[in-house]
């Protein structure tokens, strides 16, 4: 019969469909055993080739105006990386020790007021989340109230 399915291939359809979740999922696993992130945290600095790349990047620009895609400014500005010589590259690595250097004081000072612990005049977010939940509470709470006396 023409165009039929073997017993193979229906079989073969059916095991790649009926895939099922797992307890919890990886996910959750995942999600639940990171720390949250510090938004007061220092953002790690730039390595050498993201700082040839800040400039690479406006030079392809103007050079290629249509271009929209950023995978080829990232192709583009591997392979001109690749071509560079030690030399070419020395004034980008001394930009990014520059910059490793300032972010390595800067986690020293933040460290360092980890350590100290949390000042008394900020509240942290689960304090601060639990105020304003209270507040939208008592908003809502004030007007079924004056519903029900009437």
């Amino acid at each position: 019969m023409k165009g039929g399915r073997s017993k193979s291939d229906t079989k073969s359809a059916k095991l790649s469909v009926n895939k099922k979740p797992t307890k919890g999922g990886a996910a959750a696993t995942r999600k639940s055993g990171k720390a949250a992130k510090d938004p007061n945290k220092p953002k790690r600095p730039a390595s050498a080739f993201f700082v040839f790349m800040e400039e690479f990047r406006e030079q392809y620009k103007k050079e290629h105006p249509k271009n929209k895609s950023v995978a080829a400014v990232g192709k583009a500005g591997g392979d001109k990386w690749k071509s560079l010589s030690e030399a070419e590259k020395a004034p980008f690595v001394a930009k990014a020790d520059k910059r490793k250097v300032e972010y390595e004081k800067k986690m020293k000072a933040y460290n360092k007021e980890q350590a100290e612990g949390p000042k008394e005049e900020e509240e942290s977010e689960k304090s601060m989340s639990e105020v304003n939940d209270d507040d939208e509470d008592d908003e809502e709470g004030s007007g079924e109230d004056d519903e029900d006396d009437e």
